[in-house]
């Protein structure tokens, strides 16, 4: 097996394995899980629509709302009702239809809704809320950044890639090639 053919696979692997751990996920997700209560934890499971601000992925926990309560300084129930409204606002009327292919909503069209409609109810500047959302995003993408230089350092120290094969992974990450990254 050739050199470049080595590398093609090596590379391959590592996005494959990196797109399987990491998952092709957004820097932020406004899907809540609220705190469980007497009732089973499939009834408090917030909805997942994919819409709004990257809901629907479930996979913060109620991180964003608890996030976002704190730099704001609200209740983070608040935050979580808020949050659901948006996302029931925004939902579409029907699923779209197998094969059909819907043109992606404006990302910066959805941010600035979701902003408004946080500031809205909770009673806080949007601006605030704006800069909020802009630093949690900011410090997710950085622990995303530095989870997968952790993966690949570790990678490479067993042997599975070499430092040129993370490099190349992580440049394709950063421009979106793969992974979500380039945003």
């Amino acid at each position: 097996m050739s050199k470049s053919r080595k590398i093609t696979l090596g590379v391959t692997a590592g996005a494959l394995a990196l797109g399987a751990g990491l998952g092709v996920t957004s820097i932020a997700s406004a899907t809540t899980t609220p705190t469980p209560g007497p009732t089973s934890s499939a009834d408090t499971k917030a909805p997942s629509d994919g819409h709004g601000w990257h809901a629907g992925h479930g996979r913060d926990g109620g991180q964003i709302a608890s996030k976002l309560a704190s730099k704001l300084g609200v209740d983070q129930a608040k935050v979580t009702e808020a949050l659901k409204a948006f996302r029931q606002a925004n939902k579409p009327a029907s699923p779209p239809s197998e094969g059909s292919e819907t043109a992606k909503p404006d990302r910066a069209a959805q941010e600035a809704a979701l902003a408004k409609a946080l500031a809205s109810a909770l009673g806080v500047d949007e601006f605030k809320v704006t800069s909020a959302l802009e630093e949690i995003r900011s410090e997710a993408k950085a622990d995303k950044t530095a989870a997968l230089k952790a993966r690949l350092d570790k990678a490479v120290s067993a042997g599975k890639l070499t430092q040129a094969e993370a490099d190349a992974v992580t440049k394709a990450v950063n421009s979106g090639v793969i992974g979500g990254g380039g945003r």
